[in-house]
């Protein structure tokens, strides 16, 4: 809505298209360069700390405008749209590391971001259309300070809302905000997502030269608003139901799809032909920007999410400026302009296919990782990182049984017996709950116990289906605390290795957990419960035939 109240706010006041457009350029660059930015300073302190100040200037700034007046000095003009356009409100990507919190459940978070991607296509067609009402019916400057007032009404909604107020930065390694960020496969995720940018910059550009090919001005709107009309029907399309596939495969079927819903266009059709044709290549841009988002899921460190979802937003931009420069400098040759979106759509595609075993090995996403709620409580870790990786460590962060976290000096035990006893401290609760608990009801102790037990035991199951897990052989009572033992080791391991360290890929990965499969003895699994998550490798290539299942795990 912004980038067109400025067009509207300058040529009604008697200044150049020309000088106009590179207002709204202007904002939109800045807007999408200062976002991971912005991401990053969000990842390190909270939502409202950065997204609250940011909403008021560029609020202010936009509200000065028509103070300055469309005929003022260019200078001043300029620099007030920059500005704002730096201080906008990274609310897409904040509203996106919102949605874990909210929807914990995988299945049903990819359904409502579909949805979410979707009903931005929305803000395409209302947007402009309401700028232009207001401009017409009660001046443009009108339509600028309607932008202010919803920019900052919108933002204070968000921010306001529990899971915005409620929401911290996660850690990675004990630091918030670390984590490495520009892996391969993220580089070259962004740089295909560029190419369906450009597709969407080209587009613009084609559909006004639709216009004047045809003498049909309404055109220029019309065939974006079929775009996004498409965008929308494909969000709501793809969250009815669970489709088949992995995140991996889903972006690289919807990207083939994508630059297929270009091809009819290259034949130059008539206006109503376009208009119907225009919806198909939309109907498949929510499916890529959704698991664009899924990806970034699994490979961005989870303490710098906002960020690498701030780096896709800006890849989009910066491809979808590159395809409307492009477009516009090819404008007087209709054909080479009509086939830039496919251009683009293939440039994505071919991107996304070289890089496919960086994107992961076709599982879904998020894969073995655990939010910090689902810790197992008996798992003990290191209660700082500046601990030298060739000492026993002395202090030990202990998570209770009754869910606290306490920090536990062990300096005066043997070193041998650290781990052991801290795993022991882990199985009990705190000495506060203790001592409050003491004259409780012991049976109904038992009672919660026994659903804390059950609620870890599910979750154990709940991954072993998810990744194909065989079931474990041995005595039956060993079989549950198996379960649970190999659930915490394979998880922990992934954390290490792949989430944090960044020395394992997802083909890596994928690798090591066939050798994981092969392990099926619920004894084995038990013994190696107080293990380091980087350890496992070599605690696999340790372990005997007795240890191996008779069935053959491949698929």
């Amino acid at each position: 809505m912004v980038p067109v109240g400025l067009v509207l706010w300058i040529t009604g006041g008697g200044g150049s298209l020309a000088f106009a457009g590179l207002l709204a350029a202007l904002y939109g660059l800045a807007s999408g360069l200062s976002q991971p930015i912005k991401g990053r300073l969000m990842d390190r302190y909270g939502q409202t700390r950065i997204s609250a100040p940011a909403v008021v200037f560029n609020s202010g700034y936009l509200a000065s405008l028509p103070w300055i007046g469309a005929s003022g000095h260019p200078a001043a003009v300029t620099a007030a749209v920059g500005l704002a356009g730096l201080f906008t409100p990274p609310l897409e990507s904040g509203l996106r590391a919102l949605w874990p919190t909210v929807l914990p459940d995988l299945g049903r978070r990819r359904v409502v971001q579909a949805l979410d991607t979707g009903s931005q296509g929305l803000l395409y067609i209302v947007g402009p259309l309401l700028a232009s009402w207001l401009a017409t019916a009660y001046g443009p400057d009108m339509a600028l300070n309607a932008a202010a007032a919803l920019t900052l009404v919108g933002t204070v909604v968000v921010l306001t809302a529990a899971p915005s107020r409620t929401w911290r930065p996660a850690t990675t390694g004990g630091a918030v905000g670390g984590g490495r960020l520009a892996g391969a496969g993220l580089v070259l995720l962004f740089t295909a997502l560029a190419g369906t940018g450009f597709a969407l910059g080209a587009m613009n550009v084609w559909a006004a030269g639709m216009a004047t090919t045809h003498g049909m001005a309404m055109l220029s709107g019309m065939l974006p608003a079929a775009f996004s009309t498409g965008s929308v029907l494909g969000g709501l399309v793809y969250a009815r139901r669970t489709w088949p596939g992995t995140t991996t495969t889903q972006l690289l079927a919807t990207a083939g799809l994508f630059l297929l819903g270009w091809i009819p266009l290259l034949i130059q059709p008539g206006p109503r032909s376009a208009i119907a044709l225009a919806v198909v290549p939309g109907l498949f841009l929510t499916l890529i920007i959704t698991n664009g988002f899924h990806t970034v899921d699994t490979l961005a460190p989870a303490s710098r999410t906002t960020e690498a979802y701030a780096w896709l937003i800006l890849s989009v931009g910066t491809g979808q400026a590159a395809g409307t420069a492009l477009a516009g400098a090819l404008a007087e040759r209709p054909y080479v302009l009509a086939a830039l979106p496919a251009a683009g759509a293939a440039l994505s595609l071919a991107i996304l296919a070289l890089a496919r075993r960086k994107l992961g090995p076709g599982r879904r996403p998020g894969r073995h990782r655990r939010s910090r709620h689902n810790q197992p409580d008996h798992i003990n870790f290191p209660a700082s990182e500046g601990d030298s990786s060739m000492a026993i460590r002395t202090e030990w962060k202990i998570i209770h049984s009754c869910g606290h976290e306490s920090t536990a000096n062990l300096s005066d035990r043997p070193a041998d017996k650290r781990a052991g006893f801290a795993r022991w401290l882990g199985g009990r609760d705190c000495t506060d709950c203790w001592k409050a608990s003491r004259d409780s009801d012991s049976a109904t102790k038992e009672v919660w116990l026994a659903a804390k037990r059950a609620e870890e035991q599910q979750a154990a199951l709940d991954w072993a289906t998810q990744f194909d897990m065989p079931a474990l052989e041995g005595p039956e009572r060993a079989l549950a605390w198996g379960e649970r033992s190999r659930f915490q080791l394979v998880t922990a391991a992934y954390t290490a290795l792949v989430t944090e360290s960044g020395t394992w890929d997802e083909a890596d990965w994928a690798a090591l957990e066939e050798k994981i499969r092969t392990v099926t003895r619920a004894g084995w699994w038990i013994d190696q419960r107080d293990a380091e998550g980087t350890d496992l490798p070599e605690l696999l290539d340790a372990a005997t035939a007795d240890d191996r299942g008779t069935e053959n795990p491949f698929r």
